[in-house]
């Protein structure tokens, strides 16, 4: 038992290392947030000025979580509906052309992001759906659905083809399958793209930056951004840091509870065959 936990010692000192480096930033930005600053709402001492700097920000911070909620809430829906279902279809089903499609469609991540945006925007304004939400969840999704439905493919093809045709033989139609043998095989996989689209939605800033331009549309990140322009173009340095904490959060918050299935959605198929 010694030397075992002797023979890891090295990794948990990198393991150590590395959460220490990548703790810290936030860890700071978490303590100056709530310490004195000059030009700030907390001019000195501890407490809570910069938080409610940024509550009362011009629509409300409320406005901007839900801003950022309803567009997170869209983007996740759509990409895990269309990932699943072409996931699905790439992982189950022949049809001529179907790896020179699943090229085309992993070709979209080697497209500059922020290349396509200008198009999109003409784009949603013939559909009538510039300075929307909707507009701005239908781009997030469609940026995130390449390596989801990868994801989905990987995950569909790690499952026994046996358990389906099984589903099959006992009266289940193709849908039926879907839904009570498949889904729940492949449940990390779909976690694992939820939570990818998520982080994406909440954190993004260059889309909403592009495609909203109405303020009370905005979701968090635009808010904070406009927020560190204060009077005469000085940074609110101290509200900022207090932007940032509660954009970082949700994110903390859903990575620990999920991370189990996080890990083994990535793992899917990575022993298959």
């Amino acid at each position: 038992m010694l030397s075992r936990a002797l023979g890891r010692t090295p990794h948990y000192v990198v393991a150590g290392g590395l959460a220490v480096i990548f703790l810290f930033p936030l860890l700071w930005n978490a303590w100056a947030s709530v310490s004195g600053q000059p030009g700030t709402a907390q001019e000195s001492g501890y407490g809570l000025g910069n938080y409610r700097t940024l509550l009362e920000y011009d629509a409300g911070l409320w406005r901007y979580l839900l801003n950022s909620t309803v567009v997170s809430a869209l983007t996740v829906a759509l990409t895990l509906g269309v990932s699943l279902l072409g996931g699905y279809a790439f992982a189950r089903f022949d049809f001529p052309g179907k790896n020179l499609l699943f090229l085309l469609t992993l070709a979209i991540l080697m497209v500059p992001y922020a290349t396509l945006l200008i198009p999109l925007y003409v784009l949603l304004g013939r559909l009538q759906l510039q300075n929307s939400l909707i507009g701005l969840s239908l781009v997030l999704a469609m940026f995130q659905l390449p390596f989801a439905t990868f994801m989905m493919r990987i995950s569909f093809e790690a499952v026994p083809r046996e358990l389906e045709e099984s589903a099959l033989v006992d009266g289940c139609g193709t849908a039926g399958a879907l839904r009570r043998v498949l889904l729940p095989a492949v449940r990390p996989g779909l976690i694992t793209v939820g939570l990818f689209a998520f982080l994406a939605a909440w954190n993004d800033f260059i889309a909403p930056l592009i495609l909203i331009s109405d303020s009370e549309k905005a979701p968090l990140p635009l808010a904070v951004a406009n927020l560190r322009q204060q009077s005469m173009g000085a940074v609110d340095y101290g509200a900022t840091e207090a932007g940032v904490v509660v954009l970082a959060l949700p994110c903390l918050l859903l990575f620990l509870l999920l991370q189990r299935h996080y890990i083994r959605g990535f793992m899917s198929g990575a022993l298959k065959g």
